[in-house]
Protein backbone atom coordinates (compact mmCIF):
# COMPACT_ATOMS: atom_id res chain seq x y z
CA UNK A 1 0.00 0.00 0.00
CA UNK A 2 1.30 3.41 -1.00
CA UNK A 3 1.27 5.93 1.89
CA UNK A 4 0.18 9.74 0.82
CA UNK A 5 2.48 12.21 1.49
CA UNK A 6 0.64 13.37 4.78
CA UNK A 7 0.07 10.09 6.56
CA UNK A 8 3.68 9.35 5.59
CA UNK A 9 4.79 12.40 7.51
CA UNK A 10 2.19 11.36 10.38
CA UNK A 11 3.76 8.27 10.77
CA UNK A 12 7.52 9.50 10.59
CA UNK A 13 6.32 11.92 13.87
CA UNK A 14 4.66 9.05 15.43
CA UNK A 15 8.03 7.42 15.04
CA UNK A 16 10.30 10.43 16.08
CA UNK A 17 8.14 10.84 19.08
CA UNK A 18 8.55 7.11 20.06
CA UNK A 19 12.47 7.48 19.53
CA UNK A 20 12.48 10.59 21.73
CA UNK A 21 10.42 8.94 24.43
CA UNK A 22 12.02 5.77 24.32
CA UNK A 23 15.72 7.49 24.91
CA UNK A 24 14.18 9.00 27.52
CA UNK A 25 13.93 5.65 29.36
CA UNK A 26 9.66 6.34 28.87
CA UNK A 27 8.33 2.22 29.21
CA UNK A 28 5.24 3.12 27.10
CA UNK A 29 7.22 4.11 24.54
CA UNK A 30 10.19 1.47 24.84
CA UNK A 31 7.30 -0.91 24.97
CA UNK A 32 5.30 0.76 22.04
CA UNK A 33 8.43 -0.35 19.80
CA UNK A 34 9.01 -3.54 20.98
CA UNK A 35 5.54 -4.44 20.66
CA UNK A 36 5.35 -3.06 16.90
CA UNK A 37 8.75 -5.19 16.31
CA UNK A 38 8.49 -8.19 18.17
CA UNK A 39 6.97 -10.65 15.25
CA UNK A 40 9.11 -9.56 12.30
CA UNK A 41 12.70 -9.37 14.80
CA UNK A 42 11.68 -12.90 16.67
CA UNK A 43 11.01 -14.18 13.42
CA UNK A 44 14.33 -12.73 11.16
CA UNK A 45 16.26 -14.49 14.00
CA UNK A 46 14.59 -17.68 14.29
CA UNK A 47 15.27 -18.12 10.78
CA UNK A 48 19.29 -17.66 11.37
CA UNK A 49 19.35 -19.62 15.14
CA UNK A 50 16.67 -22.10 14.27
CA UNK A 51 15.85 -22.62 17.49
CA UNK A 52 13.37 -20.90 19.60
CA UNK A 53 15.16 -19.99 23.06
CA UNK A 54 17.96 -19.03 21.33
CA UNK A 55 16.12 -16.88 19.44
CA UNK A 56 14.07 -14.83 22.51
CA UNK A 57 17.94 -14.92 23.58
CA UNK A 58 19.45 -12.96 20.43
CA UNK A 59 16.43 -10.69 20.36
CA UNK A 60 16.69 -10.03 23.88
CA UNK A 61 19.97 -8.89 23.91
CA UNK A 62 19.22 -7.40 20.43
CA UNK A 63 16.82 -4.62 22.27
CA UNK A 64 19.40 -4.29 25.14
CA UNK A 65 22.18 -2.97 22.51
CA UNK A 66 19.22 -1.37 20.26
CA UNK A 67 17.92 1.15 23.35
CA UNK A 68 21.50 1.39 24.22
CA UNK A 69 22.53 3.27 21.21
CA UNK A 70 19.18 5.16 20.14
CA UNK A 71 20.46 7.87 21.15
CA UNK A 72 22.81 7.99 18.28
CA UNK A 73 20.19 6.66 15.82
CA UNK A 74 20.11 8.99 13.13
CA UNK A 75 17.11 7.90 10.70
CA UNK A 76 19.23 6.64 7.57
CA UNK A 77 16.95 3.85 7.29
CA UNK A 78 13.26 3.01 9.18
CA UNK A 79 13.49 2.12 12.49
CA UNK A 80 12.22 -1.02 12.00
CA UNK A 81 15.21 -1.45 9.36
CA UNK A 82 17.62 -0.55 11.56
CA UNK A 83 16.51 -3.08 14.53
CA UNK A 84 16.69 -5.62 11.81
CA UNK A 85 19.86 -5.10 11.27
CA UNK A 86 21.10 -5.79 14.64
CA UNK A 87 19.34 -8.64 15.08
CA UNK A 88 20.57 -9.73 12.25
CA UNK A 89 24.37 -9.38 13.42
CA UNK A 90 23.40 -10.54 16.59
CA UNK A 91 21.74 -13.96 15.70
CA UNK A 92 25.24 -14.51 13.31
CA UNK A 93 27.35 -13.82 16.12
CA UNK A 94 25.63 -16.35 18.36
CA UNK A 95 26.34 -18.73 15.44
CA UNK A 96 29.74 -17.82 15.42
CA UNK A 97 30.00 -18.75 19.21
CA UNK A 98 28.05 -21.23 18.82
CA UNK A 99 30.55 -23.02 16.46
CA UNK A 100 33.28 -21.92 19.06
CA UNK A 101 31.90 -24.20 21.34
CA UNK A 102 32.58 -28.40 21.30
CA UNK A 103 29.76 -30.13 20.32
CA UNK A 104 29.42 -32.07 23.02
CA UNK A 105 28.75 -29.02 25.61
CA UNK A 106 26.04 -27.59 23.59
CA UNK A 107 22.60 -29.14 24.63
CA UNK A 108 20.49 -30.29 22.51
CA UNK A 109 17.66 -27.04 21.40
CA UNK A 110 14.59 -27.23 23.12
CA UNK A 111 11.44 -26.08 21.09
CA UNK A 112 9.88 -23.52 23.65
CA UNK A 113 6.92 -22.10 20.75
CA UNK A 114 3.68 -22.52 20.84
CA UNK A 115 1.47 -22.87 17.88
CA UNK A 116 -1.56 -21.05 17.17
CA UNK A 117 -4.65 -22.76 15.00
CA UNK A 118 -5.11 -21.82 12.18
CA UNK A 119 -7.87 -19.93 11.73
CA UNK A 120 -10.86 -21.73 9.61
CA UNK A 121 -13.36 -20.10 7.17
CA UNK A 122 -16.99 -21.89 8.33
CA UNK A 123 -15.45 -23.77 11.40
CA UNK A 124 -16.79 -22.51 14.48
CA UNK A 125 -15.61 -24.83 16.66
CA UNK A 126 -12.47 -26.79 16.02
CA UNK A 127 -12.41 -30.56 17.15
CA UNK A 128 -9.45 -31.67 18.68
CA UNK A 129 -8.49 -33.67 16.22
CA UNK A 130 -8.37 -31.00 13.65
CA UNK A 131 -6.23 -29.29 15.95
CA UNK A 132 -4.03 -31.64 16.48
CA UNK A 133 -3.80 -31.95 12.55
CA UNK A 134 -3.53 -28.27 12.30
CA UNK A 135 -0.65 -28.08 15.08
CA UNK A 136 1.55 -30.86 12.68
CA UNK A 137 1.05 -29.14 9.75
CA UNK A 138 2.62 -25.99 11.33
CA UNK A 139 5.09 -27.95 12.99
CA UNK A 140 5.79 -29.49 9.46
CA UNK A 141 6.48 -26.38 8.10
CA UNK A 142 8.35 -24.76 10.54
CA UNK A 143 11.35 -28.32 10.28
CA UNK A 144 10.95 -27.56 6.42
CA UNK A 145 11.89 -23.83 7.03
CA UNK A 146 14.28 -24.76 9.26
CA UNK A 147 16.10 -27.48 6.65
CA UNK A 148 16.32 -24.60 3.89
CA UNK A 149 20.09 -23.59 3.44
CA UNK A 150 20.59 -20.24 5.52
CA UNK A 151 20.71 -18.07 2.29
CA UNK A 152 17.37 -19.11 1.21
CA UNK A 153 15.88 -19.47 4.54
CA UNK A 154 16.83 -15.80 5.64
CA UNK A 155 15.28 -13.97 2.59
CA UNK A 156 11.81 -16.21 2.72
CA UNK A 157 11.59 -15.41 5.93
CA UNK A 158 12.10 -11.46 5.07
CA UNK A 159 9.92 -11.68 2.15
CA UNK A 160 7.04 -14.12 2.12
CA UNK A 161 6.56 -14.75 6.07
CA UNK A 162 7.18 -10.70 6.73
CA UNK A 163 6.30 -9.40 3.33
CA UNK A 164 8.97 -6.88 3.02
CA UNK A 165 9.45 -5.68 -0.19
CA UNK A 166 12.25 -7.02 -2.63
CA UNK A 167 13.93 -3.69 -2.10
CA UNK A 168 13.83 -3.97 2.05
CA UNK A 169 14.89 -7.85 1.81
CA UNK A 170 17.81 -6.64 -0.97
CA UNK A 171 18.96 -3.45 1.55
CA UNK A 172 18.80 -5.01 4.60
CA UNK A 173 20.87 -7.80 3.51
CA UNK A 174 23.44 -6.56 1.48
CA UNK A 175 21.86 -8.12 -1.59
CA UNK A 176 20.88 -7.62 -5.17
CA UNK A 177 17.40 -7.35 -6.24
CA UNK A 178 17.77 -9.87 -8.47
CA UNK A 179 19.47 -12.08 -5.85
CA UNK A 180 16.87 -11.77 -3.51
CA UNK A 181 14.07 -12.87 -6.58
CA UNK A 182 16.11 -16.06 -7.40
CA UNK A 183 16.78 -17.27 -3.56
CA UNK A 184 13.25 -16.69 -3.30
CA UNK A 185 12.09 -19.10 -6.30
CA UNK A 186 14.68 -21.57 -4.88
CA UNK A 187 13.34 -21.45 -1.08
CA UNK A 188 9.48 -21.60 -2.50
CA UNK A 189 10.49 -24.76 -4.76
CA UNK A 190 12.70 -26.37 -1.97
CA UNK A 191 9.45 -26.19 0.40
CA UNK A 192 6.92 -27.15 -2.30
CA UNK A 193 8.79 -30.04 -2.72
CA UNK A 194 8.65 -31.21 0.90
CA UNK A 195 5.23 -29.87 1.40
CA UNK A 196 3.52 -30.42 -1.35
CA UNK A 197 0.24 -28.22 -1.53
CA UNK A 198 0.70 -27.51 2.00
CA UNK A 199 2.71 -24.69 1.85
CA UNK A 200 1.50 -20.90 0.82
CA UNK A 201 -1.69 -21.30 3.43
CA UNK A 202 0.34 -21.72 6.53
CA UNK A 203 2.49 -18.75 6.14
CA UNK A 204 0.92 -16.74 8.85
CA UNK A 205 1.17 -18.86 11.88
CA UNK A 206 4.76 -20.33 12.06
CA UNK A 207 7.41 -19.07 14.66
CA UNK A 208 4.70 -17.16 16.56
CA UNK A 209 5.27 -14.74 19.06
CA UNK A 210 3.18 -12.47 20.70
CA UNK A 211 0.97 -12.80 23.34
CA UNK A 212 2.42 -13.51 26.71
CA UNK A 213 5.59 -14.50 25.51
CA UNK A 214 5.73 -11.26 24.06
CA UNK A 215 5.07 -9.48 27.12
CA UNK A 216 7.58 -11.59 29.25
CA UNK A 217 10.34 -10.14 27.01
CA UNK A 218 9.60 -6.38 26.54
CA UNK A 219 9.07 -6.55 30.62
CA UNK A 220 12.62 -8.42 30.69
CA UNK A 221 14.16 -5.94 28.60
CA UNK A 222 12.27 -2.61 30.45
CA UNK A 223 13.51 -4.24 33.61
CA UNK A 224 17.07 -3.38 32.69
CA UNK A 225 16.64 0.05 30.91
CA UNK A 226 14.20 1.94 33.17
CA UNK A 227 15.10 1.85 37.10
CA UNK A 228 12.10 1.10 39.54
CA UNK A 229 10.02 -0.29 36.71
CA UNK A 230 7.79 -3.51 37.69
Amino acid sequence: MVLSHVESGRRDDREADLIRRAVGRDESAIRAIIQANNRRLYRVARSIVRDDGAAEDVLQESYLRAFSALPEFRGGSSLSTWLTRIVLNQALQHLRRRSEVPNSAIDPPQAQGEVIPFPLSGHPFIDPERAMAQRELCHLLERAIDELPEDFRTVLIARAIEDMSIEETAELLGLRAETVKTRLHRARRLLKTALAEHMDSLFSDVFPFQGKRCERLANAVIKQLVPGSR
